[in-house]
């Protein structure tokens, strides 16, 4: 009997389902589950070696290595030198499902991260986060107000008889956008997740991007949507964080005491938290908003002390290491680097990516800087505030996808998201950490990065 291994292995990635309409066949729930398992071995594998890598030769913090390993992934590098392997490895059919993991993986990190909010911090830094968070939205919208016109000029770079204002809009919600997952992981392995500035700056981060998912929302009414879906999302998202916020943490309060009262978390205390969980991500997506939102809503009001200590013990860990990798690696699989292919078009890519900068840092560290924040404190949130990371990616895989941006600024905003990320740790500890570590007011690097399970 003939045995050909390599047909053995091409059948086993083949589709298996009864055939379309169009005669072609289908995946089996079988072919989507080998694909699932084979990729999430391959999420893991990549973003543990790029962080290493990153970490040990840049100095940038595992979330930024994992960044990077989701658009290695994809066809910008994986599809651009073995396009036949990233095809069979993440075929289009199986993104449906990744997106789903990939929105559970950074719903429940926020989730967590918003357990760890210090709400007395931010009483004491109420008007500096208001300062922050307002300059960081019209100082963006300003530059995106004046360099919009010229960026219509070039074709291709926006869609035909997209109008001034509603292109002023998105390339706004772009520039504003702080990278609100990739903050609070830069926050915690950096060691300031109970520090008031990185309560003020993951404050200012979350309003800040709450904002331009409501611009973006305006922008797609005015691309055929209609206006339903700004009012559900502006209207929706507002009345859900009034309600957890106002009635939250007294409904959630029993579950606080029954861990205070056993020593430990019960299945069922568990239980009822991940479909609160579960019920506030959905709000927050139904509504046009973000799942993200809801998690990080509801976990800032949830009990704190051995409640949120159990919490964090037996969630994070597959969070982070098996689901949170899937958001980076989705969002990879839909970017491409190659697009920037002319001399003109570098050029504006590297004139959007200095007015982002200057947008975005330079009035965070203005605004600051007026609300009574020492010169070195206002200088590490603008470094924090800067960082766009894989929700950049998001929304512009929106612009892209729903025709309000052409390919070239979708790979020229790309970059953008890139950079300021990758600028963003090393520009914190020049600036504010190495000081602060020095003088013991943080612990160091690595004691973080060992405190979220690193």
């Amino acid at each position: 009997m003939d045995f050909d291994l390599f047909a053995i292995l091409g059948d086993v990635f083949a589709k298996h389902g009864p055939a379309a309409p169009a005669a072609a066949q289908t995946y089996s729930p079988g072919d989507f589950s080998v694909h699932f398992f084979l990729q999430l071995g391959i999420i893991m594998l990549a973003c543990r070696v790029v962080g290493w890598a990153g970490r040990k030769f840049l100095g940038q913090p595992q979330v930024v290595g994992e960044m990077i390993a989701g658009v290695v992934l994809g066809p910008s590098l994986l599809g651009l030198f073995l396009p036949e392997v990233q095809a069979t490895l993440f075929p289009k059919e199986m993104r449906s499902v990744l997106y789903s993991g990939a929105q559970l993986g950074v719903g429940l990190y926020m989730f967590l991260v918003g357990t760890t909010l210090r709400l007395d911090h931010f009483a004491t830094k109420a008007r500096s986060a208001i300062g922050v968070s307002v300059s960081g939205i019209a100082a963006p919208f300003f530059i995106a107000f004046l360099i919009t016109p010229l960026l219509l000029g070039v074709p291709g770079l926006f869609a035909e008889g997209i109008s001034t204002t509603n292109a002023t809009l998105f390339m706004g919600a772009c520039i504003a956008l702080t990278a609100f997952p990739m903050l609070a992981r830069i926050i915690n392995e950096q060691g300031l997740a109970n520090t008031s500035l990185g309560t003020l700056a993951l404050t200012a981060g979350a309003f800040d991007d709450a904002a331009s998912w409501c611009v973006l929302a305006l922008v797609l009414a005015a691309f055929g949507a209609g206006p339903g879906v700004a009012v559900l999302a502006i209207g929706g998202g507002v009345l859900w964080a009034a309600f957890v916020l106002l009635f939250g943490r007294r409904l959630l309060a029993p579950l606080g005491r029954a861990v205070e009262r056993d020593g430990h978390m019960s299945h069922t205390v568990l239980g009822i938290t991940l479909i609160a969980f579960c019920t506030s991500a959905f709000v927050m997506d139904a509504v046009g908003i973000h799942a993200i939102f809801g998690g990080f809503i509801l976990g800032a009001v949830m009990p704190r002390g051995a409640f949120a200590a159990e919490l964090k013990k037996k969630v994070e860990p597959i969070t982070v290491i098996l689901l949170l990798p899937m958001f980076f690696t989705y969002s990879g699989l839909n970017t491409r680097l190659d697009m920037i292919n002319s001399a003109e078009l570098l050029l504006i890519a590297g004139g959007v990516l200095v007015a982002s900068v200057l947008a975005k840092f330079g009035a965070c560290y203005v605004a600051a800087r007026m609300s009574g924040e020492d010169n070195r404190t206002a200088l590490g949130i603008g470094a924090l505030m800067n960082s766009r990371g894989l929700m950049e990616l998001i929304i512009i895989n929106i612009g892209l996808q729903k025709g309000i941006i052409g390919p070239a600024l979708f790979s020229m905003l790309v970059l953008m998201a890139v950079v300021t990320t990758m600028m963003a740790t090393p520009l914190f500890e020049a600036v504010y950490g190495r000081k602060a570590r020095e003088s013991g007011e943080l612990q160091s690097v690595a004691a973080s990065a060992a405190s979220v399970g690193r």
